[in-house]
């Protein structure tokens, strides 16, 4: 038994086809590469299954991504930190009080500081599209430092 179904083309390949028609037969050319192209990706799969035991590698790059996580937001958490100690209060209540986190980076009052922590420890940013990954992890830890450092001073004043 067989089935139909509709392809479609682009007008220029259309007009290519029309020129060479008698010399293929399309059915038999579709099924062809049709079959090769399953037979790739069943390979593949069967290939990723018996080569790896995909458990561990799961297993493996989440415990990486943790690792990362860490890195990145200790990182930030320390240095929000010691900006804490020593910002002054109309500049800890800015921070505190700032609507989206990831952009206090482009703000005028904090570029600069911002510009030589990303300087001093390389981390990366892409400015043009939002934060990139290590970014947001360094940011969510710096403001998480900022924000411990307060809850620990701010009744005592």
């Amino acid at each position: 038994m067989t089935q139909k179904i509709t392809l479609s083309i682009p007008d220029f390949l259309y007009e290519k086809l029309a020129e060479w028609r008698a010399s293929f037969n399309l059915s038999k050319l579709f099924q062809d590469a049709l079959a090769d192209a399953i037979q790739r990706k069943e390979e593949f799969q069967r290939r990723i299954s018996e080569d790896f035991d995909m458990a561990e590698i799961i297993k493996r790059l989440k415990q990486e991504k943790q690792n990362w996580e860490k890195k990145y937001y200790a990182l930030g958490k320390t240095e929000g930190i010691q900006w804490a100690k020593i910002a002054h209060y109309s500049d800890l209540l800015y921070v505190l009080k700032f609507k989206d986190t990831y952009k206090l980076i482009y703000d005028s009052k904090m570029s600069e500081y911002f510009k030589k922590i990303y300087d001093a420890s390389n981390l990366p940013k892409n400015r043009e599209s939002g934060p990139v990954d290590d970014e947001q992890m360094f940011m969510d830890g710096w403001f998480k430092g900022v924000l411990e450092f307060w809850n620990h001073i701010k009744e005592k004043l």
